[in-house]
């Protein structure tokens, strides 16, 4: 679940938005998260404070592969509700997510029930799984976010990538941030077609938190 307190609206749908936008920098020596817009200027992103994660403006996309990875299959999943919390030095902050299992949708109705099965996700006994973050580190010019996933109440380590972070135009109290990683799902139990049905899943995330 996500941490106490917050006041975060419940789940309505998802719509599904582009991660475009400038490029990510994150100034070491100021503490904050910085961003060049197109113009060449610099903002300030986001303001240190509590945000919550707004589930109407944000989503959740992945990329796998099926019929022994011949078939390319692209789905959604839902979030239905969390929390960023922007500390100073930004390398204190930390994120938690709830997303929806039940969402699971890849335009497929026999593949979506299936996954939703007790074979895999098992949804109507484990509707939710969580993200926690445990450090943003940065490495080489490039910053991630470890953390850890729990899937069907099995919790393996997981690490995102940051991969675009900027404020809302015109909303200086949102921002939107982009990050991707990759998920093998025998790692959380979920072995069920091996090789029929493939392993790891590409994720993209498009979080949109506005200020609490």
């Amino acid at each position: 679940m996500v941490g106490r307190g917050a006041n975060l609206a419940p789940y309505r749908h998802v719509v599904s938005l582009p991660c475009n936008g400038p490029r990510q920098r994150i100034d070491p020596n100021r503490g904050y998260a910085m961003t060049t817009t197109t113009t060449g200027d610099t903002v300030q992103v986001p303001k240190v404070g509590r945000y919550g994660i707004d589930n109407r403006g944000s989503t959740i996309a992945f990329r796998s592969r099926h019929l022994f990875g011949v078939a390319p299959v692209r789905g959604t999943m839902a979030i239905r509700r969390g929390v960023v919390e922007v500390a100073d030095p930004i390398t204190d902050s930390s994120v938690q997510v709830e997303m929806d299992t039940t969402s699971f949708d890849t335009g497929s109705r026999h593949r979506d029930g299936d996954v939703r099965s007790a074979r895999f996700l098992d949804a109507a006994r484990y509707p939710s799984m969580t993200f926690t973050s445990e450090r943003l580190d940065r490495s080489e010019g490039r910053w991630t976010l470890a953390g850890t996933l729990t899937v069907r109440d099995v919790a393996r380590p997981v690490s995102l990538t940051v991969e675009q972070s900027t404020v809302q135009h015109g909303t200086p109290n949102s921002f939107v941030v982009c990050a991707t990683t990759r998920i093998d799902r025998t790692d959380f139990g979920l072995t069920a077609y091996r090789g029929m049905a493939g392993r790891h899943l590409d994720v993209s995330l498009r979080i949109l938190g506005v200020r609490s």
